[in-house]
């Protein structure tokens, strides 16, 4: 295992409490500007606010590197998983479409 997947795997065990009337998933957004990928834990309970905690700032600007560190994640945990700013692009290996159409929030 690298060290990008470690750190995130290690964070995501330490903030996945599995507290009743929570959902939990994971974020992942595209930077563009600083050629980055972001990682992010979020948390909504019920009658409460979304929270976000960020996890990890993957500096290796590489599709494929993040297919596979999205599939070594998804081993280790079975929460979902949002992708923000891949709108059209698709993975190197599989080549499904990573993000079909942008969030209202983008």
């Amino acid at each position: 295992m690298n060290k990008d997947l470690d750190l995130i795997c290690q964070r995501i065990d330490e903030l996945f409490l599995r507290q009743y009337n929570t959902r939990y998933w994971l974020q992942i957004v595209d930077d563009p500007y600083d050629k980055t990928y972001n990682f992010f834990f979020d948390s909504l309970k019920k009658a409460h606010r979304e929270k976000s905690v960020p996890l990890h700032t993957v500096t290796i600007y590489d599709l494929t590197y993040l297919e596979e560190l999205v599939d070594d994640i998804q081993k280790h945990t079975q929460l979902s998983i949002q992708f923000e700013g891949f709108t059209g692009q698709h993975w190197p290996k599989s080549q499904r479409i990573i993000q079909r159409k942008k969030h209202w929030d983008e």
